[in-house]
């Protein structure tokens, strides 16, 4: 070969080469993580922090998805490079922080899964227009381009959308709403107290009659003396207690206190909330105890469920982490991927961001027994609508409802 045809070839190398680093790492370009056999992902969640609360099982849930992914050849030829998540130790700072490196430094083309409820990236990522997937439970989700809650934004405004799913899927459960009556426990936290507003306008919605709502509870640990809450609740209903009682508090030791402070005052009625589906209660004898008979309202299909769609989550975790327990975090994490993934199905082959959130936002749809349904872009504004009821009884959780979804109302 002569020189000068040598040195033309290894120019043509050279930008060859150059061109297909830009194809994985141009975020300007909107293919930032995208190469022709990959796409790059990372997660963030809040692994460890102060209280003990942790997220963490959503990693094994997301690698579950993708690993199934992959092994059924990827998404039009492209497989899913996850590089796990990042720990936010619950703290709005260290979100950000994690969501600039996984985008900056790691040049991954989303973040799947997002599961803190004190995520601080929000902004970032949506200035930067890097897709985000996870579990909307604060107003950081909501009225994005780019945040996308498996379950919609569970924060709307006044007079979007409202979820009214729980109160009728107790409605249902109990035979009927006319003459029962229904009283609300929160906490002093924002978040709470927002929670009170829009799951006592469930209920009503079902025909409940709300008898109170209770915000005084500390949200920093549970107090010392339940007895007034437990006072205030057994009289709520002209001087008798209530038919139900919706417990919004973000904590099981929290739930554990009140419910077992009730039962020990003679309360019979109905104890229900999103947090009491979790196999590690079982392992305490006395948080067993006071959690017997409660209704937990998972925004997912039960794992005990005999759906298809439960059968291949429990065969993927097991194939990735054998003999791990099946969480509320894990099952966020997995179905926060199986979306991610079949928008990527629909997008197609040529993958940039702004291809990716044009189908997203243009009018996607997307149904499954596992999570119910998703439907963007309306979901950025109101939550999906769906959910389902486990009874723990005699020691072991069994479905009470199976997922179902209902139509939102507008929020007063």
């Amino acid at each position: 070969m002569v020189p000068g045809k040598s040195a033309f070839v290894l120019v043509l190398l050279l930008a060859a080469g150059c061109a297909a680093q830009q194809r994985g790492t141009s975020g300007q370009g909107g293919a930032a993580g995208v190469t022709d056999t990959t796409i790059k992902v990372g997660g963030v969640l809040t692994k460890t922090s102060a209280s003990g609360y942790s997220t963490k099982d959503a990693e094994i849930g997301a690698k579950a998805r993708f690993e199934r992914a992959n092994a059924e050849g990827g998404v039009h030829g492209r497989k899913i490079e996850f590089l796990g998540a990042e720990d936010d130790g619950q703290d709005a700072a260290k979100g950000d922080a994690a969501a600039k490196k996984l985008v900056q430094k790691d040049q991954v083309f989303a973040l799947v899964p997002v599961h803190a409820p004190n995520f601080g990236g929000a902004a970032f990522l949506e200035q930067q227009g890097v897709p985000w997937f996870g579990w909307a439970t604060g107003p950081q989700w909501c009225g994005t381009k780019t945040g996308f809650g498996y379950n919609g934004c569970l924060a709307p405004k006044q007079g979007a959308g409202s979820q009214t799913w729980w109160g009728r899927q107790m409605a249902d459960l109990l035979g009927g709403a006319d003459g029962k009556s229904v009283y609300v426990q929160t906490s002093d936290s924002s978040g709470s107290k927002y929670g009170g507003t829009t799951i006592s306008q469930s209920f009503t919605a079902a025909g409940f009659e709300l008898v109170g709502v209770n915000s005084g509870l500390p949200a920093a640990a549970p107090p010392p003396d339940w007895l007034p809450y437990v006072n205030k609740i057994m009289t709520s209903d002209g001087g008798k207690p209530p038919d139900v009682v919706v417990s919004v508090i973000a904590g099981t030791k929290f739930n554990v206190g009140l419910y077992a402070a009730l039962k020990r005052a003679g309360y019979q009625g109905v104890l229900t909330d999103a947090t009491s589906y979790d196999v590690a209660i079982l392992q305490d004898p006395a948080g067993a105890r006071a959690l017997e008979g409660v209704i937990a309202a998972p925004m997912f299909e039960p794992f005990e469920s005999s759906a298809p769609e439960i059968a291949r989550l429990r065969q993927d975790v097991e194939r990735t982490a054998p003999g791990t327990a099946l969480t509320q975090h894990l099952a966020i994490g997995y179905w926060a991927a199986d979306i991610f993934l079949d928008l990527l199905d629909k997008t197609g082959e040529d993958l940039t961001r702004e291809r990716f959130l044009a189908t997203a936002n243009g009018s996607y749809l997307y149904e499954n027994a596992g999570f119910g349904r998703i439907q963007y872009p309306r979901d950025h504004s109101e939550p999906n609508g769906c959910g389902a009821l486990v009874k723990l009884e005699n020691g072991a959780f069994q479905v009470a409802k199976n997922m179902k979804c209902f139509d939102n109302v507008p929020l007063k």
